[in-house]
């Protein structure tokens, strides 16, 4: 395939930070520390591992696809109706993982600084700045990434260092305290961010030049580094027992953070931060499900087609109480999740492998045909 794309593999490294960082920046945080405690920096080391190696069943269906978009792949490779339910299936899914995220953060929003304000308004006012950023093209949301990410690791900076101060690194011990059986279910909750890496097959076409097995461990590591500094943030800031009862310990780290005597109260910072992240991880998944649906090139499509069943969802995942939204989100969503895409990308390795083995048949049979008929037309010679 020709590098048509309009986005660069940096870009795409970017975006994974923002959309992908978000997930396993705050919302993981809490079900690792609830499930390995202080050894959870342990689980994020040991789930990259494992990723690393899946990483490669990515970089298989990448190279035999061509490149190609993944919908016109499939169609060309089981029929349209296989691919019309995998990709409709699909297309639920995200739109589901985008309202958790939606919900999350405006839990988030009215829980903290907009106490007052109704429910309904941030979520129709979030629901058309996201829908904005997916109909304006992968390439305008990967330039405003760009600038959004500059911030949000600056931020990220600041308040590691600023918390110096607080961090008490040895109750980060004793090590294993419990054993590896903690250490293991905490694995769970960082993979199921890590195996997201899958979305990027659905714009692969969009990418100028192909991915290379090294790009997706830059990414991986990347997201590790992401999980684990507020993961230790957290423990070594509050301790495994404190920070376990808290809802978003990367959100009360900033309260920690002061500069002298004289300055403090910067925790507004992490309004930029989380804001700015959920903005591009839902423009994006809206973005990647409008191109499934083949209307991401048409604006109103994505306002009649896409707009009101995702502002359903969201609606529908608001009648849940507080607690029972995060008990599902914390414990079953995360799980959800990740055997959703190991399903996924095991179904796509299949689909490669059989294409593979079909396409060698008919190249056999061609041969064949094409020797017979050659010697059919070669006739004996009185």
């Amino acid at each position: 395939m020709k590098n048509v794309g309009t986005i660069s593999i940096l870009h795409v490294i970017f975006l994974t930070m923002t959309f992908i960082g978000l997930k396993n920046h705050v919302t993981v945080i809490p079900s690792i520390i609830k499930a390995a405690g202080r050894d959870g920096w342990a689980s994020v080391f040991l789930s990259a591992f494992v990723t690393f190696i899946w990483l490669f069943l990515l970089v298989y269906v990448h190279n035999k696809s061509n490149q190609e978009p993944i919908k016109d792949w499939l169609k060309q490779r089981i029929g349209k109706f296989l691919t019309a339910i995998v990709l409709y299936g699909t297309v639920f899914y995200l739109l589901l993982l985008a309202a958790f995220t939606m919900r999350e953060t405006l839990l988030w929003v009215s829980t903290t600084f907009l106490l007052k304000t109704p429910f309904l308004f941030l979520l129709i006012l979030y629901l058309v700045l996201v829908i904005f950023l997916a109909t304006s093209g992968i390439q305008t949301i990967a330039i405003v990434n760009v600038f959004v990410l500059t911030g949000v690791v600056i931020f990220g900076f600041f308040v590691a260092f600023v918390n110096i101060q607080v961090k008490d690194y040895t109750l980060l011990r004793p090590f294993f305290e419990h054993g590896f059986e903690p250490v293991l279910r905490g694995m769970v909750y960082p993979t199921s961010g890590f195996v997201e890496l899958l979305l990027l097959l659905f714009i692969q076409h969009e990418i100028q030049h192909r991915m290379r097995w090294y790009h997706f461990a830059i990414m991986l590591f990347l997201l590790s580094g992401l999980t684990v500094g507020p993961l230790i943030g957290a423990i070594t800031e509050f301790g495994p027992t404190e920070a376990a009862k808290q809802r978003y310990p990367a959100y009360e780290e900033w309260g920690l953070a002061t500069i002298g005597r004289f300055i403090e109260h910067v925790d507004f910072f992490s309004i930029y931060q989380w804001l700015t992240g959920t903005f591009l991880r839902v423009g994006l998944i809206l973005y990647i499900c409008s191109d499934i649906l083949n209307i991401s090139r048409d604006k109103k499509q994505i306002w009649s087609k896409l707009a009101p069943p995702f502002f359903f969802i969201c609606l529908s995942l608001t009648l849940l109480r507080d607690n029972v939204f995060l008990n599902i989100n914390g414990k079953y969503f995360l799980v959800s999740t990740l055997l959703f895409f190991l399903i996924l990308s095991l179904f796509f390795v299949i689909v490669a492998l059989t294409s593979r083995k079909s396409s060698k048949k008919d190249k056999d049979k061609n041969d064949q045909k094409s020797g017979e008929e050659q010697s059919n037309q070669v006739k004996p010679t009185q």
